[in-house]
């Protein structure tokens, strides 16, 4: 039976707003910066929409737009209440505010966080699905296309022609995966998306397939993991306090599934959290039945001081 939160009748699909570019170095930085310095005022969206926005980004129109789409769907900046106004958030100003952690993005984390918030979060449909239902590990283009298609009429989603799934899932590879040279691409299409670094989707040979690279993450830190955790407990029933091994390594959303990890390797992360997590987080084991017990509830903005771990022990490796 079809699970998860693209099967749920409130579910909104989104298939654009990413204008067919993939993000880009420097896009989350800009986009942050720019909402920072004009917080305060009103209805400043126009900051991506106004007629300097080209000259105070130094990109087309299209690329404004879509660097706007990226600094929304990875959690840096977001819509205020009142809908009139953007604002940063607490992972912004983390990352990318005063003294941030990684203003240029430089560290793996960071790439793991935003991989997180795009194919964690059913927000963006073809990540998240990507990542959370397609069964194999090879894949075409084409093979997601018509897989997403036929979701979308079985869910009577509007707004989803195959002509719309095609680009997204275009952009979707290009997302993970380094284009190949070519004398044509101008010098703003040379430069690759950050998350291609991260080695989850490879392509086979000199050929137009790609394939899922499950396995052991060592730039993966438990900092990030335990931050993750947190953001998938937080969708389920509030008085749960414990998750077990397979709803944590197979559900969708789940930290095993968007990591692409095997069982081991789910196993070993999960056995780390009680350090990293300072014994909010605990690895049970008792009568063959493995879970993560929960001390007490925790806010994702409270879970963003685990991260701080990652960047120490990254910091302290550079140094060496």
């Amino acid at each position: 039976m079809a699970r998860g939160p693209l099967f749920e009748d409130s579910y909104k699909p989104q298939f654009s707003g990413h204008e067919t570019f993939p993000l880009r170095y420097g896009w989350l930085k800009k986009a942050f910066d720019a909402i920072q310095a004009a917080e305060d005022q009103d209805d400043n969206r126009s900051v991506f929409s106004g007629e300097d926005a080209i000259a105070r980004f130094g990109v087309g129109k299209n690329m404004v737009s879509s660097m706007r789409h990226w600094a929304v769907a990875t959690g840096i900046i977001k819509e205020a209440t009142d809908k009139n106004r953007l604002v940063t958030t607490a992972l912004g100003q983390r990352l990318f505010g005063t003294d941030g952690l990684d203003p240029y993005m430089e560290d793996p984390a960071t790439s793991w966080l935003v991989h997180w918030h795009l194919c964690g979060r059913p927000n963006k449909t073809t990540w998240f699905w990507a990542f959370s239902h397609y069964p194999a590990l090879p894949f075409e283009r084409e093979t997601l296309v018509k897989a997403l298609k036929k979701l979308a009429e079985e869910r009577t989603w509007d707004r989803a022609s195959k002509a719309t799934i095609r680009r997204d899932v275009t952009c979707f590879v290009r997302t993970y995966v380094a284009q190949r040279s070519s004398k044509q691409a101008g010098q703003e299409d040379a430069l690759e998306s950050p998350l291609t670094e991260l080695g989850l989707i490879k392509r086979v040979g000199k050929s137009e397939r790609f394939r899922f690279v499950r396995g052991q993450k060592p730039s993966l830190g438990a900092g990030v993991f335990c931050y993750a955790v947190t953001d998938f407990w937080n969708r389920f029933p509030k008085t749960a306090q414990t998750l077990s091994f397979e709803t944590l390594a197979y559900e969708p959303g789940s930290p095993g599934r968007v990591f692409l990890l095997d069982e081991n390797d789910v196993v070993d992360m999960l056995t780390d959290l009680e350090e990293a997590s300072e014994g909010i987080y605990t690895w049970s084991e008792t009568a063959g039945l493995k879970q993560l017990v929960r001390k007490h509830e925790l806010s994702v903005e409270a879970a963003l001081d685990f991260i701080n771990l990652d960047y120490a022990v990254n910091n302290k490796r550079d140094a060496a």
